[in-house]
């Protein structure tokens, strides 16, 4: 299944950390926002490669690589403070809301402890809660 990005109430971006998917309309709480998609691949592969970004495990035995362009759900960046979940179920990765969305806000999501103490932290958070927290101690 490949996802277009003109499909949904969204589009892609610049955010602080590079490209971001943004709600081009409102996003209610509960609401289906994407799916993440891309072909799936073997533990045993994951452990082969060197880059493991845009993976994501959906099982002890599979795992999506969620690489291709064509996967517009890649977009969606790390947020400490997320509106939005990441859930497995049947193999497949549905992103739904978690609170509602504004047109113009950037749709993210929590990557995880593992991802998170992997890439994001060792070059410092740049979620919208982590840039906050920062401009508020800097202000002090």
């Amino acid at each position: 299944m490949k996802a277009k990005p003109s499909e949904g109430p969204f589009r892609i971006g610049k955010s602080a950390t590079g490209l971001g998917l943004f709600a081009t309309d409102v996003i209610e709480k509960g609401k289906f926002i994407i799916e993440y998609v891309g072909p799936k691949i073997t533990s045993e592969e994951v452990e082969r490669r060197r880059n493991t970004r845009y993976l994501f495990e959906i099982s002890n035995r599979w795992t999506v690589d969620g690489s291709p362009r064509w996967n517009t759900a890649r977009y969606i960046n790390h947020g400490c403070r997320p509106n939005a979940q990441a859930t497995v179920s049947r193999g497949k990765i549905r992103i739904k809301a978690i609170k509602r969305i504004k047109p113009g806000e950037e749709i993210t999501y929590n990557y995880g402890k593992n991802y998170f103490e992997t890439f994001i932290k060792p070059m410092g958070c740049k979620c919208v809660s982590c840039e906050r927290k920062r401009a508020k101690i800097a202000a002090e």
